[in-house]
């Protein structure tokens, strides 16, 4: 049951969360460059907020649960990015590549 604030119909709007995960799973599971690898999980957690909204939106009374939880994924997805690019440059420094198959750890 859509809800008069919430034009979209939830099918909708959970079909695109689901293409935006699948495309953000297939980029972290064939991407070789770590960049890509970091956006794509970008993308899946985006997919996550998308649906954590949507869902705190349909209810017969709606709330601001899923859109306070959105906002602290979002807030951890951004401190993730920090982190992983902060490692990625350091990986880049020492090996000149930012490719997946150079993250063995053998050869350090």
């Amino acid at each position: 049951m859509a809800n008069s604030g919430f034009p979209i119909p939830i099918g909708s709007v959970l079909a695109l969360a689901a293409i935006l995960f699948c495309i953000g799973l297939f980029g972290v599971l064939t991407k070789r460059n770590l960049i890509m690898v970091l956006v794509s999980m970008e993308l899946m957690l985006n997919a996550a907020n998308i649906n954590l909204v949507a869902f705190s939106r349909i209810q017969s009374k709606p709330n601001l649960s899923g859109q306070v939880f959105s906002l602290f994924t979002i807030t951890i997805a951004a401190a993730e990015i920090a982190v992983g690019l902060a490692l990625l440059l350091a990986f880049f420094r020492l090996r000149q590549s930012s490719e997946v198959k150079d993250l063995d750890s053998h050869r350090w």
